[in-house]
């Protein structure tokens, strides 16, 4: 009984505080502009957070017990090479799948 009530204390708890942090932005600051350094920063949030999320799928693969492995290395490159080229994120990410599948079934 007392597991089930601590996880549904845990539960409100990190609903309440992520209503909260959401209230601060939408509900505080609302139609306030915000400043320019602070919306220039802002623009950032995806860039840092996405390598952050991918890195240690790539570095430290579950699939292989968290051995390197080159097959997601090659993938990695593959997908930021054409990234970059061809600046498009949904062909980007079909050729990192794409390389990722054909180099597991050759390896």
């Amino acid at each position: 009984m007392s597991g089930t009530l601590q996880l549904w204390i845990i539960i409100l708890g990190l609903g309440i505080g992520s209503f909260a942090l959401r209230f601060v932005f939408l509900g505080l600051v609302g139609d306030s502009p915000l400043p320019p350094w602070l919306l220039r920063h802002l623009r950032y949030t995806a860039v840092a957070i996405l390598p952050a999320l991918v890195a240690p799928l790539v570095v430290w693969p579950s699939a292989t017990g968290g051995e390197p492995d080159l097959a997601r290395f090659a993938a990695a490159a593959v997908t930021f090479a054409v990234a970059y080229f061809w600046k498009g994120v949904a062909i980007a990410v079909l050729a990192g799948a794409a390389t990722l599948y054909l180099l597991t079934v050759l390896l």
